[in-house]
């Protein structure tokens, strides 16, 4: 799903999210492999029924709920800004890693000709097995190919582990000084503070004075050591340049390399690296009410994230000042700052909430049914609102909602989801012109309308939502469409792209729709 003309966020493959049930062995199927790709400056609505798993997809890219299988690839930062452990531990067992490659890839291939020499109604049983192998083979060869690329192929694997273990060295270095460059700003301007305001007072400044010289002293200490540390991993790319170049030619190099990437794999980061980022990533609640803390005032529950990442050291002016600078934006006025949840309206609480996520300056925004609490004329402010901020902040968002005429308004694309599967992409415009999946039909036909043509009203979609804990066998939406034949009750059907940048995963694709 490549789009040339934005740079990729987020890539989301296979992504699964089960919740283990009562009895054993048995999971409540929330997401169950789901593949989008999200760009910068986006924003990409997320539609479907209540229970399709809307809300579980946005906290599980979040890893708010750690994901049961999948890649989460975030380009927001890089490998070496993070230095995340999965890659060290990697980098350590890279000829181990390549031997699983190979012992994956055979059984899936061996396997893939045993079901091309069935016939059509075996083949029936044997998809998800095929499946299963193709994703192990697929996850092996991509735990290292993300970090490697075609040097996976080198004939001195040794040398490559050596190189990749000392650039990661460096990297960690990089993010110890980061962090400490952070500290040391911190004192600079709790320094600067100070003496300002010992200057005002017409105190003595000079204890001061010098302490402002000795914190800028350090921040020029260590932004030299940052200097220092980005030369040596550029001289470490060139090593890493001499061993590609020898590799060039190795039979599977062109193909493994194209998989190499920058991108860091959210699902694979402990705790401290993923909280790490969430400065990066953010969340805005359904519910404008119980998402607030009652006891903190307005000032607390937006100021609450500068301070967790170190953005001020404690509450004061200058903090403040940051948080009514934050509420302004939001469209709401500074003489809320001391004031509780319980007095503003559901809208004002909303725009609480969204200055919250905004104030740490994220890349990215989970915005959870963010409106779907509200009055339909508050709806509109506060989607307005979500609008000029994107503009403002180059903000990318992933819209979760159920209301078809919002998704329409605020999205560039859209994803139409199903039972935790994702069953059309499309751009928005082309999404509500040329619906190819019969859910999507369904979802669209069953709007109210003024339409006169119209005069039986919204058509609704008829059967119940079949039990995630144990979803149909073949295209789960199978129990519900009037296209239904044998072979979606029995093979899942793929993700393609049937018109430009418009995929859709379905046996019966409406062709009525595709011209």
């Amino acid at each position: 799903m490549e789009n040339k003309e934005k740079k990729l966020l987020l890539q989301i493959t296979n992504l699964k999210q089960y919740f283990p049930v009562g009895k054993k062995g048995l999971f409540v199927k929330a997401n169950d492999g789901i593949s989008i790709d999200i760009y910068e400056g986006e924003t990409f609505g997320l539609v479907g029924e209540s229970g399709c798993g809307k809300s579980t997809l946005g906290r599980s890219i979040l890893q708010l709920y750690k994901q049961t299988d999948g890649r989460t690839m975030y380009f927001g930062r890089s490998i070496d800004e993070v230095a995340p452990k999965y890659a060290q531990d990697t980098f350590r067992t890279l000829s181990k890693r390549k031997e699983q490659m190979k012992t994956t890839r055979e059984k899936y291939e061996a396997y893939q000709a045993e079901y091309d020499s069935k016939s059509e109604t075996e083949q029936y049983g044997m998809h998800d097995e095929l499946m299963r192998l193709r994703k192990e083979a697929n996850d092996a060869m991509l735990d290292v190919t993300t970090l490697i690329g075609g040097l996976i192929v080198s004939p001195d694997l040794k040398t490559v582990e050596q190189v990749c273990l000392e650039e990661y060295g460096i990297s960690k270095e990089l993010v110890k000084a980061n962090s400490q460059r952070q500290d040391a700003q911190l004192d600079a301007d709790d320094a600067a503070y100070a003496l300002k305001k010992a200057e005002e007072a017409g105190k003595p400044t000079d204890a001061l004075k010098s302490k402002v010289e000795k914190a800028n002293a350090k921040i020029k200490a260590i932004d030299e050591q940052i200097v220092s540390i980005n030369a040596r991993i550029e001289a470490v790319q060139s090593k890493f340049d001499d061993l590609r170049k020898a590799c060039a030619n190795e039979p599977g190099y062109a193909e493994y390399e194209s998989y190499h990437s920058k991108g860091i794999d959210l699902a694979r980061l402990t705790y401290t690296e993923m909280r790490n980022l969430r400065s990066d990533l953010q969340l805005i609640f359904q519910d404008p009410y119980s998402s607030l803390n009652s006891r903190m005032t307005v000032g607390q529950i937006i100021g609450e994230g500068m301070i967790a990442h170190k953005y001020f050291r404690r509450n004061d002016d200058r903090m403040k000042d940051e948080i009514v600078r934050v509420m302004e934006e939001c469209g709401l006025a500074p003489y809320f700052l001391h004031r509780y949840p319980h007095q503003f309206s559901g809208g004002q609480r909303q725009r609480i909430g969204i200055a919250r996520s905004l104030a740490l300056r994220p890349k990215f925004v989970v915005c959870d049914e963010a409106v779907s609490a509200l009055d339909v004329s508050i709806q509109a402010q506060v989607i307005n609102l979500l609008q000029d901020l994107k503009e403002k902040q180059n903000l990318t968002y992933l819209f979760i909602t159920h209301d078809l005429s919002v998704v329409k308004y605020i999205s560039d694309r859209i994803g139409v989801m199903y039972l935790g599967n994702m069953v059309e992409t499309a751009p928005s415009d082309e999404m509500f012109a040329h619906p190819l999946h019969p859910y999507t039909e369904a979802l669209l036909n069953a709007i109210p309308t003024t339409d006169v043509k119209m005069a039986d009203g919204p058509s609704v979609l008829e059967g119940d939502i079949p039990s995630p804990v144990n979803p149909p066998k073949g295209c789960k939406f199978h129990t519900r469409c009037k296209y239904c034949t044998e072979i979606c009750k029995q093979v899942v059907p793929q993700m393609e792209e049937v018109r430009p940048n418009h995929f859709v995963a379905c046996h019966h694709i409406l062709e009525a729709n595709k011209d």
